[in-house]
């Protein structure tokens, strides 16, 4: 078991921090810790970024959030694109400086303490673990829809439906597959992960390219009114929902422990990958609700697909777009997979978690066990949960993480200024502070219900702390170790 090599802070134990010079030394594999190989390039991670990031929502989220916002769905979209690149250039400082597993939890660990970065990690654990299950979801919608048009038939409600959804059926079979061909895959190693990403990104943009230029040709101006039919509580009411959608920021800093060069490769990826998310959705959101009528969007499952049978009047550009969705949001489930397995990695090597999360594979360099238990806690996510019951929790996990790692620029800002950093952020705490108010008013938009279902959560995760990882977290065995 790999152990810290710099006596813990003399804070208390619940905000005992970890020395940053540890974490980078464990992810170097000194020590004796478990770490993982350096083998992604600039453009892998970028296209990790966006293959996290579209997909995700784009495919399916106008069918829930259209409905509230109206055509101004598209203010949403660039409001959150806003926040979410206040935040990518926080991420950007923190990653390129701190390059490890982990993500926010980490970076957490580092700036605030122990136990804060413990709930970080359960946040995260939620936020993934949510989202590979609500992708996949969305993901059998595509893929029933493709059958029906290319063969004229579908799998049965009972097998593509869970248990919880408003005409439940047994299991959500089609999911359930899906994530199980992410875990073979993430089994292969990151490095053949990141390939097969890269090519089904490739795929996805092109898709949506296609779907832009066919359906524009559809435009109609009275589509575009009323404008916002619930003025500004209905764009507001669309932020959770759309904030799925840039989950993948930080999908990018999960992978800072296997890229090379991370002080110039993490900066440019988010960078770039946020860039590109937010020009495709402004043009997708934009051609959508311009081709068709605003009550036509609610309930409308694979809605892109059933747009453009609308406008071009053929089935073919529907049939493109379906199978498209299905190749592009495999991607994105697979990111989803592979960040959360990282983050419980960290988790695993700093004691938070038993020891089975952090045991890397000798011949493929993975954590396989994680992937496994990973991939079975999410694939019964989705085999009983309907997708509208997931976005909440999501964006709830997402907004935490993004505050977390704004707040981690200030903090190192102050405590560390001597850390070397691959990017550093313009107009000092400016930027963070701005990123950290853009989400909590995000955050005050999300249900009340929701909100409950999270402490449940997190109440659940102090009753973890307490009965397991406090005493076996790596500075308690160094704290043991000098009494």
């Amino acid at each position: 078991m790999s152990r810290a090599t710099r006596p813990p802070s003399p804070s208390h134990p619940l905000l005992r921090k970890k020395s940053i010079d540890d974490m980078l030394a464990a992810s170097r594999g000194e020590h004796g810790s478990e770490h993982l190989e350096r083998t992604m390039t600039t453009f892998q991670l970028m296209m990790f970024g966006v293959g996290a990031t579209i997909g995700t929502g784009i495919f399916f989220v106008l069918a829930v959030t259209v409905p509230k916002a109206g055509p101004a769905v598209m203010i949403t979209f660039l409001l959150v694109g806003i926040i979410a690149a206040l935040t990518a250039l926080c991420y950007a400082e923190v990653a390129s400086t701190i390059p490890v597993s982990g993500s926010a939890y980490s970076y957490s660990f580092a700036s605030l303490g122990e136990l804060p970065a413990y709930l970080v990690g359960w946040a995260l654990i939620l936020e993934y673990g949510v989202a590979g299950a609500a992708t996949s979801v969305g993901w059998a919608e595509y893929f029933n829809a493709l059958l029906d048009d290319v063969f004229g038939f579908r799998i049965p409600e009972s097998l593509s439906s869970g248990l919880l959804a408003e005409g439940p059926g047994i299991i959500n079979l089609p999911a359930v597959v899906l994530v199980g061909l992410c875990c073979l895959l993430l089994l292969r190693g990151a490095k053949e992960s990141a390939r097969a990403n890269a090519i089904m990104v490739v795929i996805k943009l092109c898709v949506l390219a296609l779907f832009v230029v066919l359906a524009l040709t559809g435009f109609k101006s009275g589509n575009l009114k009323p404008f916002a039919p619930e003025g500004i509580s209905g764009i507001s009411a669309a932020i959770p929902a759309i904030f799925f959608t840039f989950l993948g920021i930080d999908a990018v800093s999960t992978a800072g422990e296997e890229v090379k060069n991370p002080g110039r490769t993490i900066p440019r990826a988010v960078f770039g990958a946020v860039a590109i998310v937010t020009v495709f959705y402004l043009l997708v959101a934009f051609a959508a609700v311009a081709a068709q009528p605003t009550p036509k969007f609610e309930g409308q499952d694979a809605g892109l697909e059933a747009i453009l049978n609308d406008v071009t009047g053929v089935a073919l550009p529907g049939i493109i777009i379906a199978a498209g969705a299905v190749i592009s949001i495999f991607s994105v489930t697979l990111i989803t997979v592979y960040g959360q397995t990282r983050i419980l990695f960290a988790m695993g090597r700093d004691g938070m978690l038993p020891p089975l999360f952090k045991e890397v594979n000798s011949n493929t360099l993975s954590p396989n066990k994680n992937v496994l238990v990973t991939s079975t806690f999410i694939a019964v996510l989705a085999a009983v949960v309907p997708i509208d019951k997931l976005f909440d929790l999501v964006s709830i996990g997402t907004l935490a993480a993004f505050m977390v790692v704004s707040a981690t620029v200030i903090i190192l800002r102050r405590t560390r200024p001597d850390l070397e950093r691959g990017f550093r952020l313009p107009f000092g705490p400016v930027i963070p502070v701005l990123s950290i108010v853009s989400c909590a008013y995000a955050a005050s938009t999300i249900a009340a219900v929701t909100w409950i279902s999270v402490g449940i959560w997190l109440l659940l995760a102090l009753t973890v702390y307490f009965l397991y990882s406090h005493k076996h977290s790596i500075l308690h065995d160094t704290e043991a170790g000098e009494l």
